[in-house]
């Protein structure tokens, strides 16, 4: 079936960039896509999808939207998907075409920008966090995981339907920032303590690689260097998990 055909394309990354297409796995993450009305191509269903009310409820909600379905079973869908347990449903969403004009911070809506943050894991929570703070989107730099990737999308929780994001270079995003005057917050490890730093401003803040941290080309860039104090007997905290705590932050002190 071509569907399947281009599910199974679907996995590698330079298939998604040529189709402009992605990949949503599980009912959790089909009830967002069909919430936002993002644009369905098609789903492939088995089995176990109606074997829950949740469900079946999503497979009526897909017909009523005249998506196509193409019906496997459990094993085949199995063999499709980048999980273990699919929960009966993979889908095909085409991705929103997002503009840098369409992510400028303003007030309490900063911008989250990733610098070669590689983990789909981290990615995909960091733009979950993002969404639930009221940032005004996601940037990843070069190095970043692809915001496609299955593995972010699912981090994410449907977080991606509804958060602006792309991916961008070093040139093009800083220019964008001075443009809007916007304020560049850089994690360093040796910054100055987030309790100190007033929120001024519409703030761009800059999440570094989890074992280099961020670029010192960007740095140079920064107006401010800033780092969550922490026990000395630990080394660092998980770059998801900071991204939450300055984005807690930054929202509280708007």
């Amino acid at each position: 079936m071509a569907l399947i055909t281009v599910i199974r394309d679907l996995h590698r990354r330079k298939a998604r960039e040529r189709r402009g297409l992605a990949l949503a796995e599980g009912v959790r993450l089909v009830e967002e896509m069909v919430a936002t009305r993002a644009p369905c191509k098609g789903a492939a269903v088995s089995p176990s999808l109606e074997t829950t009310p949740r469900g079946a409820a999503l497979r009526l909600a897909l017909v009523a939207a005249n998506v196509p379905l193409a019906a496997v079973s459990d094993d085949e869908l199995r063999d499709i998907a980048a999980t273990d347990h699919p929960q009966g449903i993979v889908a095909v969403y085409q991705q929103k075409a997002w503009e840098l004009s369409h992510l400028i911070p303003g007030p309490q809506r900063p911008l989250v920008i990733l610098d070669a943050v590689q983990d789909p894991g981290n990615v995909g929570t960091i733009a979950r966090t993002a969404l639930a703070f009221g940032a005004s989107g996601l940037i990843a730099l070069p190095g970043t995981a692809d915001l496609t990737n299955p593995k972010t999308v699912r981090a994410a929780m449907g977080a991606l339907f509804r958060l602006p994001h792309l991916h961008a270079g070093d040139d093009v995003v800083l220019e964008a920032l001075r443009t809007a005057g916007a304020v560049v917050w850089a994690t360093a490890m040796d910054g100055e303590s987030i309790g100190a730093v007033s929120v001024v401003g519409p703030i761009a803040l800059v999440l570094g690689n989890e074992g280099a941290g961020v670029r010192a080309e960007l740095l140079a860039h920064a107006s401010k260097r800033v780092t969550i104090p922490i026990c000395a007997e630990a080394e660092s905290l998980n770059v998801a998990i900071a991204a939450g705590i300055m984005l807690h932050y930054i929202a509280r002190r708007s």
